[in-house]
């Protein structure tokens, strides 16, 4: 049961996230689950309906617990095969329901308590005697009784997300649409959705491969491959940048910093969308993001423009569904899913991420053992890197993933800008580098206005850049190859320049961003004219002089988006801000 209240009128109870009395979005009050003890399963409903029976409340959300990781639950209690014939479900973090009855699991020391080497051989030696469970467990009254109890729950989110994908697909065309497809289990079930809506046009997947993604993904976007052959299924990765590299480089990800998803995500579906639909004014992405999942999410629209790639209203048809409902879609129509979620994984994605639980950790651990120990030494040696000196501490408590800016990170003195007016000449600032200047310094200003090389005296190496309308002066920049200082100066016949406070830190946030690019491409994301591209000449390189950054001054209108979207210009150098100490 969901309830939802609009707080525009009155705190009204409705039955949907969209109030029929001023057609505004309403707030989720809450969800219950229940338990029918009579058909042993979970009832969306506070009266079962397929036996009439008074059901107990359980909690606000559930998901089923498959025999995988039913079988590593046993192991770790010392009691293999235990619950092998009862109905098992997880209500949240350590929280599971045996039969209708809770039973808390710590997962509290986990790798101290249980070491992982110890738990892979047991559960290989109980593997073969598994098999049976698994292979009965759709099939099983367990199963069947949910789906039976939740039938009409399941045709009223189905009916609503049908006709909703319908409606704002209306008369377009495959060309002007697709599925944001990660291989969980949210975009499988909007890739269902949406394939069933639209039967009669084959839909664009696009498939984010942040080459971090867990080894059962990889293999269920084969078998979705084979499975639909009629379903165009792109991907879009990032072959130019190497994780391990960059988290030598740069530090590894952490919770507020998540530079991986930047790089190695948003950068690369932005250029598959540019490249897919390249004459396409706007585009539709159906996306399985829903509110439920995190409190961040909790604030997303059914409808929006995607804040991160361009030219992309985000459609999320199943924004206010439940964990449960998901899994009752799933189930019900035999739907094949990404095999993590039978391990025991709540989220696929990024197998490293800083967000991943203790528990998602540890399965990490078991299930990838060999990626999981590559990464812990990276963890340790960046951690000593820093000179903490409980590095081994710092990492396995997961204090890493608590880390702002790049204290400690080398590669974080190249955001350093250091400049000072010119006391020769007026609105004029000499600036230092940390980086030597090259001729690529000056395509950094292109936003600015169009470069022109013939005004300037060639002896001082000076280039102008010209504003796009007036064809006026708005900068002159100065500065010899090979050398550290370069000399701006501003003129005021662009509005741009006009205030000095602004002035100063646009010229800042593009040096700034010639000393600090690694080639993140996030803004050539935020580029809604495709006027930038940003690109690795070397291959897993991320030293900072292999990466081109280019502007097509025939495509560029000087909005600055690229120059003000970021804090110091650049993404990279947000990251790597350095936090003043005491």
């Amino acid at each position: 049961m969901i309830s939802y209240v609009c707080r525009r009128c009155n705190d009204l109870e409705c039955e949907t996230s969209v109030c029929p009395n001023c057609g505004e979005r309403t707030e989720l009050a809450g969800s219950k689950v229940f338990w029918c003890e009579h058909c042993n399963a979970p009832s969306f409903d506070e009266v079962c309906n397929q036996c009439g029976s008074l059901c107990a409340y359980i909690g606000t959300d559930l998901r089923p617990v498959f025999p995988e990781e039913r079988l590593l639950l046993e192991v770790l209690l010392g009691q293999p095969f235990c619950f092998a014939e009862s109905s098992v479900w997880n209500v949240g973090s350590n929280n599971y329901i045996v039969d209708g009855k809770k039973k808390a699991v710590s997962f509290k020391g986990l790798r101290e308590r249980n070491d992982i080497d110890k738990v892979i051989e047991k559960l290989n030696e109980y593997h073969n005697k598994n098999i049976k469970y698994v292979q009965e467990f759709e099939s099983s009254k367990t199963i069947v009784n949910f789906i039976k109890i939740n039938k009409n729950r399941l045709n009223a989110i189905t009916y609503e997300a049908l006709n909703y994908i319908k409606s704002l697909a209306g008369d377009k065309n495959e060309s002007e649409m697709f599925v944001s497809f990660s291989g969980g289990k949210d975009s499988t079930v909007v890739s269902h959705l949406v394939r069933s809506a639209l039967p009669d046009k084959n839909v664009i997947h696009i498939y984010g491969d942040t080459t971090l993604e867990y080894p059962t993904s990889e293999d269920y976007i084969k078998r979705f491959r084979k499975e639909y052959p009629q379903t165009p299924l792109l991907t879009a990765k990032n072959k130019d940048q190497d994780f391990n590299n960059l988290c030598e480089v740069i530090g590894p990800p952490a919770r507020m910093m998540r530079w991986c998803c930047t790089v190695f995500k948003t950068g690369a579906i932005t250029k598959k969308i540019d490249s897919t639909f390249k004459n396409a004014k706007q585009i539709i992405a159906f996306q399985g993001i829903r509110r439920n999942e995190s409190v961040s999410r909790s604030k997303y629209e059914k409808e929006s423009d995607d804040s991160k790639i361009k030219k992309q209203p985000a459609v999320n048809p199943i924004i206010d569904w439940l964990d449960f409902d998901v899994w009752l879609y799933i189930l019900s129509n035999r739907i094949d899913f990404n095999y993590a979620y039978r391990q025991g994984f709540t989220r696929v994605g990024c197998w490293c991420c800083p967000n991943n639980s203790a528990w998602s950790e540890f399965l990490a651990g078991i299930y990838m053992n060999s990626k999981y120990n590559e990464f812990r030494d990276i963890l340790y040696k960046f951690a000593q890197k820093i000179g903490k000196p409980d590095w081994k501490v710092y990492i396995d408590d997961g204090e890493w993933k608590k880390r702002q800016g790049g204290n400690g990170v080398e590669y974080s003195q190249k955001s350093i800008v250091s400049f000072k007016p010119c006391a020769l000449e007026e609105n004029t600032y000499n600036f230092e580098l940390t980086k030597l200047i090259t001729t690529d310094i000056y395509k950094f200003f292109k936003p600015f206005g169009i470069l022109n090389y013939e005004m300037g005296r060639k002896s001082l190496n000076e280039v102008y850049v010209l504003d796009r309308k007036s064809n006026m002066p708005v900068l002159r920049i100065s500065g010899r190859l090979g050398s550290s200082l370069i000399k701006i100066t501003v003129f005021d016949n662009s509005p741009v320049f006009r205030i000095k406070r602004i002035a100063e830190m646009y010229l800042k946030n593009q040096i700034n961003k010639y000393q600090t690019c690694i080639g993140c491409t996030y803004c050539e994301a935020v580029c809604k004219f495709g006027a930038l591209k940003v690109f690795n000449t070397k291959k897993g390189d991320v030293s900072n002089d292999s990466i081109s950054y280019s502007i097509d001054e025939n495509k560029c209108v000087g909005c600055l988006e690229c120059v003000k979207h970021f804090e110091n210009g650049c993404y990279i150098s947000k990251v790597l801000k350095v936090k003043k100490q005491g």
